[in-house]
């Protein structure tokens, strides 16, 4: 059997933790790993932001990343790629005419565009993951997404033509019926986690004494990390470590590290607040399991991985009560909800976790 990925922006090869990478570059990489491991052909096509790099590049057993030349071969913020897709359409029948795939799994709207274009001519079946839905986005930032305006009614699209719709959360089911999906194309599987390279035993990073949160996140505003340094104002000779953004040495010049140092010095925790920049997959279990606490508190988020990896080490949870996380965190036993956007109710739940520490 062959299965072709489309991820037109995440990149399974993607050093984790910048703007433009996160959870679905760990969802299609692990995804494609499982697949080819079951001995199915997996070629994930994503977009070539480098022109160095190879055409094909090996990744994993049975699976293959394969670079399409669509717009400028360097890194494009992905909300700017969508004059780009009817190139990658293109490559996409071009390659799918020479090996035909048994089925599509296209991940992200764009990506699902050029599969639809590319795929149907051939009769090829598509199952495709939002990750993201663009009438959630717009409700909750409004004025500051900066989706383009084609998105919502592509999106509307995509539910209703491909041929089966994968959602992550019984949320986002209902999202997709109110843009038209027909309910018995919709399938809800949740994320899941590597239980063997997220569990609680094994090595911890090494620490200080005192209490520990950790977020794992993207320096985006919208991840809610602002939140948590003003949480720790009120959350006594605890330390906040934020994995995330650009490498360590970048942070310097990186506007969303000086914003969050910044906000740091204001409220009068910056002595307690480290910012790590990028961590590698391989490190991320044993940060986890150094934390006495996680806290995943963003405005809005679909899913949310870093609070299933977190429960699978053994640690509990500081997350906001929105869109996955109020499924896959259960309140009072896996972690504590909080409303978005409120960091006295984060900062009183911090305090019940940590005092509750052996």
């Amino acid at each position: 059997m062959r299965v072709a990925m489309v991820s037109e922006h995440a990149s399974p090869l993607a050093v984790l933790g910048g703007t433009d990478a996160g959870g679905q570059n760990v969802f299609v990489a692990d995804l494609a790993r499982a697949l080819g491991r079951r001995g199915i052909e997996v070629v994930v096509h994503t977009r070539r932001t480098d022109p160095t790099a190879p055409g094909r590049i090996p990744f994993a057993e049975g699976v293959v990343v394969e670079h399409v030349d669509a717009g400028p071969p360097a890194p494009i913020f992905w909300d700017r790629l969508l004059p780009w897709m009817p190139a990658f359409a293109r490559s996409l029948a071009g390659s799918w005419s020479e090996v035909r795939p048994d089925v599509v799994s296209s991940h992200f709207w764009m990506s699902g565009l050029a599969s639809l274009e590319a795929a149907r001519p051939l009769g090829i079946p598509i199952a495709h993951t939002f990750h993201a839905l663009g009438v959630i986005r717009r409700r909750e930032q409004g004025a500051n997404d900066r989706s383009p305006e084609e998105r919502l009614g592509i999106e509307a699209m995509l539910a209703r033509e491909v041929d089966r719709v994968i959602a992550t959360t019984t949320d986002e089911a209902f999202e997709l019926i109110g843009l038209g999906a027909p309910a018995e194309h919709i399938e809800v599987i949740p994320c899941g986690v590597d239980v063997e390279r997220f569990r609680p035993a094994g090595p911890a990073a090494e620490r200080t004494e005192h209490p520990r949160v950790v977020v794992v996140s993207r320096l985006v505003e919208r991840k809610g990390i602002g939140n948590v340094i003003e949480a720790m104002a009120t959350v006594p000779d605890a330390e906040l470590v934020v994995a995330g953004g650009p490498a360590a040495e970048g942070l310097g010049d990186d506007p969303a590290a000086r914003r969050l140092r910044a906000l740091a010095e204001e409220v009068g925790v910056a002595d307690r607040v480290r910012l790590l920049g990028a961590v590698g997959r391989e490190a991320l279990p044993a940060l986890l399991r150094s934390a006495d606490a996680v806290a995943c508190c963003p405005w809005y988020e679909q899913f949310g991985l870093v609070a299933i990896e977190a429960m699978a080490c053994g640690v509990p949870l500081v997350a906001s009560a929105v869109g996955g996380l109020a499924e896959s965190v259960e309140d009072g036993v896996t972690g504590l909800h909080v409303p978005p956007r409120r960091p006295d109710r984060i900062a009183a739940a911090l305090r019940r976790l940590l005092a509750d520490q052996p």
